[in-house]
């Protein structure tokens, strides 16, 4: 009995070692990567911002998800329990629910690396049992073929659909996986995962063409390179590459999927704006391995492309619910393709009917990350933080229980049609609730985006109040402490509690919104901040060494490109990271948004307000408000019958969380 007792306390002694190693991509042996993450558990929030929201994920949205998808209103968790034959059952919900219970599972493993919480290790260990026992001996796993082998009569066969979700599952497996074993050390999760890859191995290694590359939203691109770096198994990025070298390669391809021509071939984004950015991260993944040259200049001109022609001002992506992709000069359909949830023309960004996909907008955080770790440009890392404080907390209600499909930057109660997908944030958003799992696990693994290793010296990307200890990559500690009440205020405080012996690097993001950046180390100004940069600051750290840097955050008005034809003669607000909108809440009653102007010589003062219990700062100001009579009229002379009216903006993120009336991130002026 003591021989067991000793021997769990050795296991449970050496997962909480393994535990310290590894973050939510493992570049630490990639050639042509240049940063590599901290480990999970590296890093905690203090207090503020994150530490506000971390604590509303933990003891809100977490297990309100884990319980949600065990519920049979969801039938996730059940699809499981009758594919492992614990009872005779049809699969209900859709194909793609596996995907998003692992989803689940990364977001607890993500949050019990920092938290320690053993009701969530004991939770997976639960699910993770019962997926073992759903999987097939082969390693194939994928709920609706096996309820249907095991109970009933097998459809399609596996794989063999062309818009199936198999793959686009056992991606979200093989990640969650990853982060399960970077997390606790225990390899019962990883095994399945290893089972799943070692069938796509084989599959691949078949498949003719045609059926190869029937899957959509490649998940198991990033997924699959994940494996190759837990377990250096060569033929996971032998399996990687082949991904990328099928696309483009049969006559079905389709624009709206990423694979009419080959991947290397192309130079703007297209199509599906979640299954583009999904399939964008996996082949950065690839370059990280492979420094294949080609792939990074499509990066860089698809990225190009969508930061300065088709994103939103909000980080958002995927402006279209429906759309043709390309303008073609004929009717023919193989030139003009149908797309959907999709990148549209250049400059296309409209804005009540902006689909802008919750999901798509976590692609872009997850493409723009490994782009950082290929280059460490501060670029990446503010089109991270756009996206993050808009269009990706924007997905989720203030309360954390609530969550969007789509996230437009305006709403209007009486538009004389009909949009397809809401704009009322749902617990539960029948058929398409990829949204919410998504969201759950980013914002359990924020902290893991806070820092960067490099073999010299630290990244900084984000700023909030935190406590980062972590090995340097020569296995020196360094440990140090940042004080700051970011996104809210600019100034960071960050006291040195340990470094490394000898010179050592730390590289402060100067982010490109804040012109007028300012820096002391122990009282010393350090000059040369340029926006959009990283600052390095190299000197040889001891222990009570003080770094203050200012990020002044001044009410700046944005104007988009004249080509941005729905935009034209309004500005977006913007604070800090920070976009702000109108809700018609913050307007006197019976005021018509539509007809309200921004005043932009007002000037706005900044307000502490609570939202959801919440604590957030508005800007209040003035606008006008011209009281034209429309009724049905399509155009009428000019009106210049305006009067004051009081405003008050709210940060994007916060829309919705107290009615449902109109909103507006554009304002005319």
């Amino acid at each position: 009995m003591n021989v067991i007792v000793v021997n769990l306390i050795i296991v449970f002694s050496l997962n909480l070692t393994f535990a310290q190693t590894g973050g939510i991509t493992d570049t630490s042996k990639s050639p042509y990567a240049k940063l590599q993450s901290v480990n999970l558990n590296a890093v905690k929030w203090t207090e503020g911002f994150w530490k506000d929201q971390l604590k509303i994920e933990n003891e809100h949205t977490l297990p309100y998800m884990w319980d949600l998808y065990h519920k049979e209103e969801t039938h996730a968790y059940n699809n499981f329990e009758i594919a492992a034959g614990l009872y005779k059952g049809k699969h209900d919900g859709p194909s793609f629910h596996d995907g998003d219970f692992y989803k689940i599972l990364e977001g607890m493993a993500a949050s019990y690396a920092v938290t320690g919480d053993q009701e969530l290790n004991k939770q997976m260990d639960e699910a993770i049992a019962l997926i073992a026992d759903a999987q097939r001996e082969d390693g194939y796993l994928h709920t609706p073929v096996l309820i249907e082998e095991r109970w009933g009569t097998l459809g399609p066969e596996a794989l063999q659909k062309q818009l199936g979700f198999e793959k686009y599952n056992m991606g979200h497996l093989m990640t969650a996986a990853c982060i399960h074993y970077r997390s606790t050390g225990k390899s019962n999760f990883l095994n399945i995962a290893k089972g799943v890859a070692d069938y796509l191995y084989d599959f691949y290694k078949k498949a003719s063409p045609e059926l190869a590359r029937n899957a959509i939203c490649p998940s198991h691109y990033m997924g699959v390179i994940e494996m190759y770096r837990t377990t250096r198994d060569i033929r996971y990025l032998e399996l990687t590459k082949n991904l990328i070298n099928i696309r483009g390669t049969t006559a079905d391809g389709t624009d709206d999927n990423q694979d009419r021509i080959p991947f290397r071939d192309q130079t703007t984004a297209m199509g599906h704006a979640v299954r583009a950015n999904y399939l964008y991260a996996g082949v950065a993944d690839l370059y990280a391995e492979t420094g294949e040259a080609v792939l990074l200049e499509r990066l860089n001109s698809i990225w190009e492309d969508v930061t300065k022609r088709k994103m939103y001002v909000t980080g958002a992506c995927g402006a279209l619910y429906d759309g043709v992709s390309p303008d073609g000069t004929s009717y023919n359909p193989t030139d003009v393709q149908k797309i959907h949830q999709a990148y549209g023309r250049p400059y296309q960004l409209p804005n009540a009917t902006a689909h802008t996909e919750t999901c798509a907008n976590i692609g872009n955080l997850l493409w723009n990350w490994r782009m950082l770790q290929l280059t460490g440009d501060a670029k990446y890392t503010d089109v991270m933080e756009l996206s993050l404080y808009n269009s990706i907390l924007s997905g989720i209600s203030l309360t954390g229980k609530e969550f969007n499909y789509n996230n437009p930057l305006a709403i209007y109660q009486d538009l004389p049609f009909d949009q397809r997908w809401g704009n009322v944030r749902q617990g539960y958003i029948a058929l398409s609730n990829c949204c919410a799992p998504n969201v759950t696990r980013t914002l359990a693994e924020v902290a893991n985006y806070a820092y960067n290793l490099t073999k010299n010296g630290l990244f900084i990307n984000f700023y909030g109040s935190n406590n980062l200890k972590t090995n340097t990559l020569n296995e020196d500690l360094i440990e140090l402490e940042q004080l700051s009440n970011y996104p809210w205020d600019g100034k960071i405080t960050i006291k040195i509690k340990k470094a490394p012996k000898g010179i050592y690097h730390i590289n402060l993001r100067i982010p490109g919104w804040c012109t007028d950046a300012s820096l002391l180390v122990n009282g010393k100004t350090i000059e040369n901040l340029d926006p959009g940069t990283y600052k390095n600051v190299a000197k040889k750290w001891k222990q009570g060494d003080v770094i203050e840097l200012e990020l002044p955050m001044s009410v700046n008005f944005i104007e988009a490109n004249p080509l941005v034809e729905e935009t034209k003669n309004q500005v977006a607000v913007k604070r800090g990271p920070l976009v702000y909108c109108l809700e018609s809440e913050d307007i006197i009653d019976e005021i018509d948004l539509k007809k309200v102007s921004i005043n932009i010589d007002s000037p706005f003062k900044i307000e502490n307000q609570d939202i959801s219990k919440r604590k957030i700062i508005t800007l209040k100001g003035s606008g006008f408000y011209n009281n034209s009579n429309w009724e049905e009229n399509l155009y009428q002379p000019l009106s210049t019958n305006e009067q004051k009216v009081s405003i008050t903006l709210i940060p994007y993120f916060t829309w919705g969380n107290r009615n449902n009336g109109d909103m507006s991130v554009w304002l005319a002026y």
